[in-house]
């Protein structure tokens, strides 16, 4: 019998870490090749980790609620008729697990001697413009480490962030044991209070308390971060699409028997949008304290529903590279995977420009908050018959048009009114502008 072990997988770029969400299967239980063994989170997605290989599972080396580092073993198998496997140069499990225990003990002997730990409520996820894992916010909590502390810490992980050992150092290296904090006393934070932190509201009869899913906190949080970070503006335009619908309505049985994938109105729009932000990138741009970040790649988040009532915004890469039949791929693999929860990680990192399809529940416009550190989303609102002005060589005339409104919320820090709403006149002009003549 040889031992393999899994190791927590590769997840796009920017994700350096995930939580062990729930163990699937036990130690000592049978697993088949490519059987899923456990479920990880993200900041924004579930995933499932499969077997490598059939064998029984020998040891767990996290338990559920614990955040793994990308490339740390997380389990062990045997596996019979193979040797051992240790996948490169991981260390060996056993003294991977002797040395979490010594660094724990550090802190817990650290902890007695601190006056009195400030509320978990004080640490937000996203604070001074950084990101928080729930391990350092944990260690924060126990030892007493204040937002302003925290925040001078100088960060080791990716994009400067604070991992746990900068915090252990941090620890090492106090010279002082920070005052208690009264129950009275709020300290200071760069961001609002805790979207869930408890609020005096009274019930009356017959409400219901009920607790958002770890989804709904997730989003909430971002929600609330990206107004308190971006000064939003939103400028709405009333477009014409009757070209638009006429030529989907021509063609879409015909391009569903031939390709098998049903025509939507999105691909058509992503098109449009990814053209005019070539013409006009300087809405595809991000804010990093005082510096724009100008982003070459044109990647088009899509806001989609779940069946849960949540959110989540799958991307498409490097959308302007695509045709019509690429994008119409795309659109419909990620939002059926988006619904199953079948997206891996990596698909809804990296987005540049947000798109909302606000029209899916009727409403002809909307304000949406922006996806941070995106600097613009962009709402599509219903699309409706109306009568409207038509000018002709022989004068004006009035008809039936199918009518809709296009809403961008953007940055006011980085895009001004003449920008903003340049953009998007320029996109009503590419949509009043449709080619019926096209061809796919």
């Amino acid at each position: 019998m040889g031992k393999v072990e899994i190791i927590m997988p590769k997840m796009g770029e920017s994700v350096a870490e995930a939580t062990i969400i729930k163990w699937l299967k036990q130690e000592g239980e049978t697993i088949e090749a490519e059987e899923a063994v456990l479920e990880i989170a993200t900041d924004k997605v579930d995933s499932e980790i499969p077997s490598p290989e059939g064998g029984v599972l020998v040891k767990q080396m996290f338990q559920e609620n614990d955040v793994v580092k990308v490339g740390e073993v997380i389990a062990v198998m045997e596996v019979e008729g193979k040797e051992s496997q240790t996948n490169g140069s991981t260390p060996e499990p056993q003294k991977e697990v002797a040395t979490e225990k010594i660094e724990v003990t550090k802190v817990e002997e650290m902890a007695e001697q601190v006056a009195a730990p400030v509320s978990g409520a004080s640490i937000p996820r996203n604070a001074d413009g950084r990101f928080y894992s729930p391990l350092v916010r944990s260690i924060a909590q126990k030892e007493g480490i204040s937002l302003n502390e925290l925040s001078a810490i100088t960060g080791s992980g990716m994009n400067d962030r604070v991992t746990k050992v900068d915090v252990l150092d941090f620890l090492k290296n106090r010279t002082s044991t920070p005052a208690p904090v009264q129950p009275t006393q709020k300290q200071e934070s760069s961001l609002p209070e805790r979207i869930s932190a408890p609020k005096n509201i009274t019930l009356m009869d017959g409400d219901e308390v009920v607790e958002m899913d770890r989804m709904r906190k997730l989003i909430a949080d971002h929600m609330v971060m990206s107004k308190h970070t971006s000064p939003h503006v939103t400028s709405m335009v009333e477009v014409d699409v009757t070209n638009i619908v006429q030529w989907r309505n021509k063609i879409k049985d015909q391009f569903e028997k031939k390709e098998g994938e049903k025509m939507t109105f999105t691909p058509i729009f992503f098109e449009m949008i990814a053209k005019a932000i070539r013409e006009m990138p300087g809405v595809n741009v991000s804010v990093d304290g005082n510096s724009i970040i100008k982003r070459k790649h044109i990647n088009l988040g899509m806001a989609t529903a779940l069946p849960t009532g949540n959110l989540i915004v799958p991307v498409i890469k490097d959308a302007d590279q695509k045709n019509l039949l690429g994008l119409t791929k795309s659109v419909n693999d990620l939002a059926n995977r988006a619904r199953n929860n079948k997206l891996d990680p990596d698909e809804i990192q990296g987005g540049t420009f947000t798109v909302t399809n606000v029209g899916t529940f009727g409403n002809v416009m909307g304000t949406p908050i922006i996806f941070q550190p995106q600097a613009a989303i962009l709402a599509l609102g219903a699309i409706r018959k109306k009568p409207a002005v038509i000018e002709t060589p022989y004068g004006d005339t009035i008809g039936i048009r199918h009518m809709m409104f296009l809403s961008m919320s953007y940055d006011h820090r980085v895009i001004d009114g003449a920008l903003g709403g340049s953009f998007i006149k320029k996109l009503a002009d590419l949509f009043e502008a449709f080619d019926t003549a096209k061809t796919i």
